[in-house]
């Protein structure tokens, strides 16, 4: 039977899974921008709120506005970007400080923005971040 031609049937089938392969490989390449966000920090100061919403020695995810914050020491901050650097995915939540990329479950140290569990070899961007005379952390270029 090898030197058959396949039935139509089975070429259509096989013609279908290379395609929605192709599509899965597309989505989860580094290069894809399906479903992500366009840029991964912000491109002008964003206010982000109150100072005192990040705890000491914890973190929070400011999911909007793509930073994760983390307070090692009271009155001083360090942010990151919140986009995932495998595959652009906003990170979902923050454990401690620990950011989780809900895609493909990417996990990076919000302290110092470094790859905990990959799939992602390549640590977040820093952004910068300061409190303002108010007790307001802004975040982006020139905060």
């Amino acid at each position: 039977m090898s030197g058959l031609p396949a039935p139509r049937r089975t070429v259509l089938k096989g013609a279908a899974l290379v395609g929605v392969a192709g599509l899965g490989a597309a989505a989860c390449s580094t290069d894809s921008k399906l479903g992500h966000a366009e840029t991964p920090t912000p491109t002008a100061p964003v206010e982000l709120g109150s100072a005192d919403a990040v705890p000491v020695g914890g973190a929070k995810l400011y999911r909007e506005e793509r930073v994760i914050v983390s307070c090692p020491a009271k009155g001083r901050y360090k942010a990151f970007s919140a986009q995932c650097t495998h595959a652009g995915c906003v990170l979902t939540k923050v454990e401690g400080t620990e950011g989780h990329c809900p895609c493909h479950g990417s996990i990076f140290d919000a302290t110092t923005g470094k790859v905990i569990q990959g799939p992602a070899t390549v640590p977040l961007p820093a952004v910068p971040v300061s409190a303002d005379a108010s007790g307001n952390l802004v975040a982006g270029p020139g905060a």
